[in-house]
This record gives structure tokens, C-alpha cells and sequence, in this order.
């Protein structure tokens, strides 16, 4: 990461001056940004590249701020950690020049609860731990209104926040959690937000136990390959998302990694 960095104002100013050439870039490694969430299935993609004489840097960042940060900069030339709503607010937040290029998968999020085996199990007064981001909050109330413990005003969709709830039977008592620190809610809390894949990698129960999750519901969450504008027509990047959408090695290791919890979002 180091050299990472160091190397900022030296590509900045040749980006600035004109010298790198259509040439260079394509033979140039391409530079993935990434978290842990999406990383093995990317690595199949990198390796599967390399037997097609493509060049592929895997760059895995520990938070969900630095991969569109070190984009914006020119650090990497394309990030694969985020959906339609994440993006649009970072762009809003940082005034990123980001755009989406290409569909990636999208992951299920459900409603978890240890204690209770259905929603009408739940009492009166239950707590329900949901995600404490303007954009995975968002998420959690449309699963709560899914499920038909809540009702949401029309048409407020990723957007809603519990000032949007118009009906509450249970009065359900709402806790918003750090969205990775949801998998530790589950054993405190009634119900529970949770994300397949980091339920997985804290390995403490079963990904496939929600009572209820949205899948492609709402294709607005399907995560994105996301690039600077200008860089549209790197052939790069498209002989590298071909490899992602329909390498069966990269199937293969999607399937492994997510199991029956991801639907392709560019088959849909």
C-alpha cells in the first residue's frame, strides 16, 4: 500500500500532462479495489485473466471508504465492493466523479433472530437491530416492511428512515448497529439485519437461516464495477468483467463463496 501512495503524484502528474498513452494503459496491470466480502471470487477472475494474458492487481481494503477514495485519486482503476445507493452517497458526501460500469452480483440480506422461529413469534416491544448507515438502513426498513412488521410511507424505497414508518403493530424497538457489527447483535437482539457474507466470515451461525431475505427485490442493491468516467473505454476493463460475468472457474468460486445467497445481477 505504501508504494501505493508514493507513486500518487507521480500518476497524477503524467495523467495531468497527457503521458500516459492508449499503449501503456493496456499493457499496464489492472488495479481492482476490493474488501474481504468480494475477494475470492475476484482472485478466480484474476487468475482465469492471467491465463488470457491480462495483467490483474487484487487491492483488498479493510473499510468502505478508502477503495472509492483511492479510485477518485487514480490509485486503482476500477473498485468492486458497492451497490447504486452506497455510490450515489459517497458522491454526494466527497464529490467523487464516479460512475457504475458493469453489474456484479447481488447479495441477499435478511431478517435473522436466534430466539424465534417466525415473525409472529415476535413480541410486543422486540428488538431489532438494523444497520446504522443512511444506505443499509434504508435496506433493513424495506426487509421489515417485507415482512409485514412495518409499513413504510409510498415510494421512499433505499431512502426510508424510521421517520417514514407509518405503522409499527409490534412497536418493534429499533436499534441501529454498524452494519459489520451486525453478526454480534444476533445474540442480544429479537431480530437482526444481517449480510450473508459477513455472517460467513465470522463463521458464529447459519447464513442461510433468515426468516426472510430480499434477493433482487430491489436491484438498486446489486454490487457495481465502478470506474473514473474517462476510463470507459479501457479494453482492460471489459475483457475483465467478461471474465467475472462468465468465467465457470469464477462461477465456480461465487457459488463456493456465497453458496445459493447471490443472484447475478447482470442475468437479470
Amino acid at each position: 500500500m505504501l508504494k501505493t501512495f508514493l507513486a500518487r503524484p507521480v500518476a497524477a502528474l503524467a495523467l495531468t500532462l497527457g503521458l500516459f498513452s492508449t499503449a501503456h494503459a493496456a499493457d499496464a496491470p489492472l488495479k481492482v479495489g476490493t474488501t474481504a466480502a468480494f475477494a475470492i471470487p475476484l482472485e478466480a477472475a484474476v487468475s482465469e485473466a492471467k491465463k488470457q494474458g491480462l495483467t490483474v492487481e487484487l487491492i483488498e481494503f479493510s473499510d468502505w471508504i478508502a477503495p472509492n477514495v483511492s479510485l477518485a485519486s487514480g490509485d486503482i482503476d476500477v473498485n468492486y465492493f458497492q451497490h447504486i445507493p452506497f455510490l450515489e452517497n459517497a458522491k454526494a458526501a466527497a464529490g467523487f466523479d464516479l460512475v457504475p460500469y458493469a453489474s456484479g452480483i447481488i447479495n441477499n440480506v435478511g431478517l435473522y433472530s436466534k430466539k424465534y422461529k417466525s415473525f409472529d413469534e415476535l413480541p410486543e416491544g422486540a428488538t431489532v437491530a438494523i444497520a446504522n448507515d443512511p444506505i443499509n438502513s434504508g435496506r433493513g426498513l424495506q426487509l421489515l416492511a417485507k415482512s409485514g412488521l412495518i409499513t413504510l410511507k409510498d415510494g421512499v424505497g433505499y431512502k426510508a428512515t424510521e421517520e417514514d414508518i407509518v405503522a409499527n403493530p409490534k412497536q418493534l424497538k429499533i436499534l441501529q448497529v454498524e452494519a459489520v457489527q451486525l453478526v454480534r447483535a444476533y445474540d442480544d437482539a429479537d431480530l437482526v439485519q444481517g449480510y450473508p457474507a459477513y455472517i460467513r466470515l465470522a463463521n458464529t451461525f447459519d447464513a442461510t437461516s433468515a426468516l426472510l431475505f430480499d434477493g433482487l427485490d430491489h436491484k438498486e442493491y446489486v454490487i457495481q464495477f465502478v470506474i473514473r468516467p474517462q476510463t470507459k473505454d479501457d479494453p482492460r476493463l471489459a475483457k475483465f468483467i467478461d471474465i467475472y460475468q462468465h468465467s465457470p472457474a469464477v462461477r465456480a468460486a461465487l457459488d463456493k463463496a456465497h453458496g445459493k445467497l447471490y443472484q447475478p445481477g447482470w442475468e437479470s
